[in-house]
């Protein structure tokens, strides 16, 4: 823009006329200059078309043109500068940007060009309307001034104002008028004087001396029969309003409200009443209602602008209102001839107290409505009240014949614009029950209850007023003016009950007890029932009262209250929770079993609502604990299937029938109540033993599929914010990235079994995933504008990627990875094409992964990034051991990162080659010495992957063959034996033997063991541990009440055993187990053989409990598909004697906590029930891990909250920690004492020290929660710093609270309804 030519000029001068031309309704109606200048600065937020005008696309292009490249730069400066996080907080980023733009030379030289080649076209703008338009103003002048003269007399001064119409009032003026408005004038000298003040500027009237007598005068005569007189005050009052400060509006406001009080305390007005009802046509009400409407507008408008002046002026005007609104008549006349108050006219202007709800709204003005209506105007709450109790009374005393008969009735009057006095005590109760609910939402409000009725002995609490609501629903019919269904009062007090709901504080004052639960759902209860008192429960009313049970079951004090409260029923008979009787009304619903309603239009939207409401409590554990006996996810799987039939049989639709139409909306309501009830069953995946029932409906592929296909029509949501100053419009879009998988913790819950990974993989969500991710790492977004080449990624996973590779962490459990990898072979091609995009998790290994080929590397654009996004990836699935071995066993991993190690050296003399040290080597190393190491946190020692500064910035040595450098084995002090023959459990063992005190020697040992754990620990180690286990297993096994599997005959001969091969997982674990047992001095030579000796034995003992069954389910088919951790962690306690080892695993399997402790137990076991072991759900997973995410959320609420705000699942973790025994995650005494204390204390213990490990880590579960790394940490991290024993007494209150409900779960196994 450096050179302006006149052609430029003239295009800019017709934009800004353009857009002129648009605002110009906006800027004339403006009453200053700075008010116009305000509509033109917020335009943006008041035009729709603000940005289709020529004149802001030019300012558009003019910036991105101008700013554009700095404003790219400063975005990448500071994205590159940021260490964590998923994506810079919008806020922070705008913040950053503008301050810097802003800053800048290039914004300051924009802005003064800007602003000169403006001053150059404004001004020729400006020359050319004073030369067209000069004339037309010389001609309205004088024509103004002709008229004006016509009432000046000599004393007034002749002096325009800001808009050239009127004049500056002197005193004399004002007195001539106030004396030709007395009553005893001519009528026209009385209307020329009203025109008079009309044409003069508002302010220049009331700010004359005579005001408040001209006010006085301009009040007496709106009672002045003629129509014309009268419209020409509210005209000069409707002026003021407008244009005048608050306290000029307050006193005409005051006034006008003054005399409506005035006009219908006085009797001689001719005022309707409910026996007539009112006739719009009537000239006396047509002139009531407009002062009454007048009178609400301002109420209306004033709150938006009274905040900016004392508070006296704001109470005067709402002591004013509440004075007028508390007007009653006699009440001694019968209730037909009463009267009409003016709360009345208010309801019909403003039905649903718009006025009250914004007068509510801020703490400034609410805070004085509340004290005035506690200290002079509770009357007005109680009449209020009042109308709401006589509407109930109506509608349970009217028959139904009578109402309908009454509305055709009201309906044929409509056309002459009649309301009869029914339909106006319809409009007033609408108009209190608004009133009453917006009161209710604020503490103060609440206060003023209870509240004493006219005629009625006993004072109505709040409790008593939301019965009353909500048997309003119930009881009430439609509405009875032809209204929208927005005005019906089910609809209205819905509505309220809403908002209720919706404030926390509220809800549970007024909404979270047993008589309101108990007015919700006993009409439920009476038509389950039969019962002949249920009223006419419309499937509208029951739809609305699902929506307000499904909101409270959302809120945890709700949802308590639904579990478990018993409702205070005035039967005679016990009723049961809320829950129960939700449960079985959806249940006969879905089972068709309610004949009231069979044949219903309606009946899918009932259903619906009340599956809604039960989706909110089975998405819990604890909801889902108490739904499990309706086995509602049966009767909504057989629902969907019934639906999908009928959707198939529907014929397709002849083009140019009739029933074409018909058939299509048959259609699409059938498929929408498909998805909706695929929805309800997806939702049973939200816990672990939901996801269970889930898998036995069969419908897990199905749910999936509708899962991914609802979040791929999401990625077409995409909304632009307006920006001021249109600065940021070119960049905004990089920062704005759509939540693709935004499933969070349903995706994880999924992920954890196998035949959740079966059905993600089937339904293509994994594919997304893959390509998503290919293309942020390796290609980037295409419809980005690339100016300047991206930054160099500061962090490892840049930013872009972090979202990717977190989904793909909630995803890869060994579960899924067994499912998705196991016996696959890597394609290891001799080519890669550039267009070649991975779609599954093997070409992720091989792309990413194992790049043991130039092929491999020279398909990459970013090759370090990639790989090195690769490698972390591998770092956290190989922390779960099962993961490591498997990938070891099929691939090779650990050779292959050597091999890439030893070809990264450089050669520095004849003998000696050093190691390359950059990305890729050092994160090679940490990966080779986390997989190669086994120990708890301070048993291995883990190289950083971060170098330091100096001279040497990797101390750590590099390594391409094996064994690993010493430095990497911690110098703790290995474990000593403890010596028990002075101990308190020596003592023990000696002083009970198989006597008849067989069961009181099982008591006194855990009591002793529970006391020896909180005082001394670390004996209960070695030789110690072992005679301990060894005989309190023995005598467990011997009790019959204690054994929970049957006694399973076993003699397999060596020889018969020796030839019985194990996999190579299982191999690969032995070897581990041998290496970590030689470091902690617990195993020996030839331990290997004892341990595969071990192994093959309990694989050929549990194999004689196993029922195979078929299924496509990779898991299922064989033997246990990972390493069997328990058997290496015993086989290390018993100091590698397999005999001892054998013999205890013996007796172990007879007890329930094997079933637990000891995963391959129960896989493919008899023991089950055929569902069970069909699904490929360990109970592990649906019992232990289901009961961990339930305590967790109510003893670590803190902890659980940060899991779902992290869209990951406990149950995940929890599932890999127990799976391999807390192996590199804790130490082997804390290992030790975790086995122990589930085998002395009983399996409910593996809950208890799981809660324990979340308390002991809230803090740095939080802080990972903030840096949006919260699965890293706690897959890499060890558990620093717990011991079992700190908290052993915490784990003692949890067992008082929850022991009987886990052992009666945990023993509920073996049956098929859980």
């Amino acid at each position: 823009m450096a050179a302006f030519s006149g052609p430029d000029e003239a295009v800019l001068q017709e934009m800004l006329r353009e857009l002129f031309e648009n605002v110009k309704e906006k800027i004339t109606g403006a009453p200053s200059l700075e008010c116009a200048e305000e509509i033109l600065l917020h335009l943006e937020e008041t035009d729709d078309n603000f940005h289709n005008y020529e004149f802001v696309k030019y300012l558009r292009q003019h910036i991105c043109n101008t700013l554009g490249s700095m404003i790219e730069e400063e975005m990448e400066k500071w994205i590159s500068n940021q260490n964590q996080g998923e994506e810079p907080g919008y806020d922070t980023v705008v913040q950053h940007v503008t301050k810097r733009t802003q800053e800048s030379k290039e914004y300051r030289d924009m802005i003064h060009s800007l602003k000169n080649i403006m001053m150059v076209v404004v001004g020729s703008l400006v020359n050319s309307f004073d030369e067209g338009d000069i004339r037309s103003q010389e001609r309205q002048k004088k024509i103004q001034k002709e008229k004006n003269s016509s009432y000046c007399i000599d004393n007034c001064s002749d002096s325009d104002s800001s808009f050239n119409q009127s004049y500056k009032f002197c005193q004399g003026k004002l007195q001539l008028i106030l004396d030709q408005l007395d009553p005893g004038q001519p009528k026209e000298v009385r209307y020329e004087a009203l025109q008079t003040l009309c044409s003069a500027p508002p302010s220049d009237v009331l700010n004359c001396e005579n005001w408040t007598t001209l006010c006085e005068k301009l009040t007496m005569s709106l009672s002045d029969p003629d129509p014309m007189f009268s419209d020409q005050i509210l005209k000069f009052y409707a002026q003021t309003f407008t244009l005048s400060p608050l306290h000029m509006t307050k006193e005409i406001y005051t006034s006008l409200a003054k005399y409506l009080e005035l006009y219908f305390l006085s009797r001689e007005n001719n005022i309707p009443t409910l026996s007539t009802g009112i006739d719009i046509n009537n000239p006396i009400v047509i002139h009531l209602l407009k002062k009454v409407r007048l009178l609400n507008e301002y109420q209306k408008e004033a709150p938006s602008f009274w905040i900016r002046h004392s508070e006296k002026y704001m109470e005067e005007i709402v002591e004013s209102t509440l004075s007028l609104l508390s007007v009653t008549h006699d009440e001694n006349l019968l209730v037909s001839q009463n009267i009409l108050d003016p709360v009345y006219f208010l309801a019909l202007i403003d039905t649903k107290a718009v006025w009250f709800k914004k007068w509510m709204h801020a703490y400034y003005s609410r805070t004085v409505v509340l004290r005035l209506l506690e200290k002079k105007y509770k009357s007005l709450v109680s009449t209020a009240v009042q109308q709401c109790v006589q509407y109930f009374e109506l509608c349970e005393t009217m028959k139904a014949d009578g109402i309908l008969d009454h509305s055709k009735h009201c309906r044929n009057k409509q056309k002459t614009f009649y309301y009869s006095g029914p339909e106006l005590q319809y409009i007033y109760f609408i108009h209190s029950l608004c009133l009453l609910g917006r009161l209710l939402i604020y503490t103060q409000g609440r206060k003023l209850f209870p509240i004493k009725l006219k005629n009625r002995n006993e004072s109505l609490s709040l409790t008593d007023l939301l019965v009353l609501f909500i048997q309003l629903i119930y009881y009430s019919p439609s509405c009875p003016k032809t209204l929208s269904e927005n005005y019906s009062p089910a609809s209205m007090v819905t509505e309220v009950l809403r908002i209720l709901c919706d404030q926390k504080e509220c809800a549970v004052e007024c909404l979270y007890n047993s008589t309101v639960i108990e007015a919700l759902l006993q009409p439920i209860h009476n038509l389950m029932k039969g019962s002949k008192t249920v009223p006419s429960c419309s499937e509208t009313a029951l739809i609305h009262v699902a929506d307000i049970l499904a909101r409270i079951a959302s809120a945890e004090e709700g949802l308590i209250l639904l579990l478990y409260r018993e409702n205070i029923s005035s039967l005679k008979e016990k009723s049961p929770t809320g829950v129960h009787i939700i449960a079985q009304f959806s249940k006969k619903l879905l089972d068709e079993d309610i004949c009231i309603f069979s044949g219903s239009e309606m009946l899918p939207a009932v259903k619906e609502a009340f599956i809604s409401v039960c989706r909110q409590i089975y998405g819990t554990c604890e909801g889902l604990q108490v739904l499990i006996p309706y086995s509602l996810h049966e009767s909504i799987a057989k629902a969907w299937r019934k639906t999908s039939l009928l959707s198939e049989s529907i014929p397709t639709p002849v083009e140019g029938s009739d029933s074409v139409s018909s058939v299509s909306q048959e259609s699409q309501n059938m498929m929408t109540w498909g998805e909706n009830l695929l929805d309800d069953l997806l939702n049973f995946a939200a816990t672990p033993k939901g996801l269970l029932l889930l898998q036995r409906t069969g419908a897990i592929s199905e749910c999936v599929t509708f899962m991914f296909n609802r979040y791929a029509k999401n990625l077409q949501g995409y909304c632009w914010d307006l920006v001021p100053a249109l600065l940021y419009h070119s960049w905004l879009d990089k920062i704005r990235r759509h939540k693709k998988f935004g499933c969070g913790v349903l995706v994880t819950q999924v992920a954890s079994t196998a035949p959740g990974a079966a059905a993600l993989q089937s339904s293509g969500f994994i594919n997304a995933l893959i390509t998503e991710l290919w293309t942020t790492l390796e290609c980037g977004r295409d419809d980005v504008r690339i100016t300047h080449p991206k930054s160099t990624p500061v962090d490892p996973i840049d930013r872009s990627c972090q979202k990717s590779f977190l989904a793909l962490l909630n995803l890869l459990s060994y579960p899924a990875i067994y499912e998705l990898v196991s016996n696959q072979d890597l394609p290891n091609k001799e080519d890669y094409s550039f267009r070649e995009v991975p779609t599954c998790i093997i070409d992720i290994i091989d792309r990413l992964i194992i790049l043991n080929s130039e092929a491999k590397i020279r398909s990459l654009f970013n090759y370090e990034q990639s790989h090195i996004f690769g490698l972390r990836l591998l770092s956290v699935l190989c922390c779960n051991l099962d993961t490591l071995l498997l990938l070891e066993a099929q691939y090779q991993v650990s050779e292959m990162l050597l091999h890439a190690q030893e070809e990264n050296t450089l050669e520095a003399s004849e003998n000696q080659r050093d190691f390359i040290i950059d990305a890729l080597s050092v994160e090679r190393n940490h990966v080779l010495v986390r997989t190669n190491i086994v120990g708890g946190p301070m048993e291995r020692i883990l190289p950083p992957r971060t170098l330091e500064k100096g001279n040497n910035p990797y101390p750590w040595p590099m390594f391409s063959s094996y064994p690993l450098p010493n430095c990497y084995l911690s110098e703790v002090t290995k474990h000593a034996h403890a010596d028990i023959k002075d101990s308190d459990i020596g003592k023990l063992l000696l002083r009970f033997k198989m006597s008849d005190k067989q069961i009181e020697w099982i008591e006194n040992c855990r009591r002793q063991f529970c006391k020896t754990m909180k005082t001394k620990p670390d004996i209960i180690s070695g030789g110690a541990l072992v005679e301990l286990l060894e005989k309190f297993v023995f005598h467990l096994s011997e009790s019959p009440s204690e054994c929970y599997f049957p006694f399973v005959e076993y003699a397999a001969p060596d020889a018969n055993v020796k030839n019985e091969s194990l996999s190579s997982v299982q191999q690969l674990g032995i070897k581990m187990t041998v290496r970590y047992g030689k470091f902690l001095n617990l195993l020996k030579d030839g331990a290997e053989s004892d341990l595969t000796w071990v192994l093959k034995h309990c694989e050929k003992f549990l194999k004689q409990q196993q029922a195979p069954v078929k299924s496509s389910l990779l898991c299922l088919q064989g033997s246990y598909a990972g390493h069997d951790w328990f058997v290496s962690s015993l086989f290390m306690i018993m100091l590698g004697d397999k005999e001892k080892t054998f013999r205890f695993l013996q007796q172990f399997s007879r007890l329930l906590t094997s079933a637990f402790l000891w995963l391959p137990r129960l896989h493919i076991s008899r023991y089950l029930p055929v569902g069970t072991v069909q699904s490929g759900i360990h109970p592990v997973y649906f019992c232990s891990t289901h009961y961990i995410e339930m305590l967790l959320k109510a003893e670590v609420p803190l902890v659980f909250s940060a899991f779902h705000m992290s869209g990951f699942a406990p149950s995940q973790i929890c599932l890999q920690w127990i799976t391999q025994c807390f192996w590199n995650y804790l130490d082997w005494l804390e290992i030790c004492h975790y086995i122990a204390t589930c085998v002395f204390l009983g399996p409910d213990y593996q809950v208890y020290i799981c809660i324990a490990l979340f308390k002991h880590l809230q803090q740095d579960i939080l802080r990972h929660t903030q840096t949006q790394d919260l699965q890293v940490f706690l897959k890499e991290e060890p558990l620093r710093g717990f011991r079992v024993s700190d908290y052993f007494e915490f784990m003692e209150l949890l067992e008082q609270n929850y022991r009987p409900m886990l052992l009666r779960d945990m023993r509920n196994i073996r049956v098929q309804s859980i």
